[in-house]
């Protein structure tokens, strides 16, 4: 067992790093370089295109390496047994990464497809593209905050959870 939980705690780690990464590369580092025109458009797509595989591949991966840790953990009680500290820190995080999960199955489903959709709209009439666009770049700097937020809280009860 303590070789499965080494390898769980490393493609845990490994995976936060590409998830993370991902998010940060995107909510902060990209997405000023847009709004400024450094990063045009079709870069934008590429980007995302590029790291959405990675990003899901590696929220696939956190969420059974951390069962495999959550389960065998001594502070574990059982499921839905809110007895501490570290039992509520768990259940903050679980919260924060559903959240997180279902913004970026939004983002990847819906909003994106939507933005992809501008590009013929634009050809036909540009001034209603134009603004669906400014619309749905708004829209998309919400989600990214929020995915922004919710993978720092969830460090955050990692943190807490690690340290009790």
């Amino acid at each position: 067992m303590f070789w499965i939980l080494v390898f769980s705690y490393w493609i845990h780690l490994l995976s936060t790093v590409v998830w993370f990464g991902s998010l940060v590369l995107m909510g902060l580092a990209a997405w000023p370089a847009r709004q400024k025109g450094v990063v045009a458009d079709n870069s934008w797509l590429t980007l995302q295109k590029r790291l959405t595989p990675w990003a899901n591949v590696s929220l696939i991966l956190l969420l059974i390496t951390g069962f495999v840790q959550m389960t065998n953990d001594a502070n574990y009680s059982g499921f839905l047994t809110i007895d501490g500290v570290w039992a509520w820190a768990m259940l903050v995080k679980h919260v924060a990464f559903a959240l997180l999960a279902a913004v970026t199955v939004y983002l990847q489903f819906s909003l994106y497809p939507a933005m992809d959709r501008l590009a013929l709209l634009a050809e036909k009439r540009p001034k209603l593209a134009q603004t669906e666009q400014t619309r749905l770049s708004q829209r998309e700097k919400q989600y990214l905050g929020l995915n922004l937020a919710c993978a720092a809280l969830i460090l955050l009860c990692t943190a807490v959870a690690t340290a009790v």
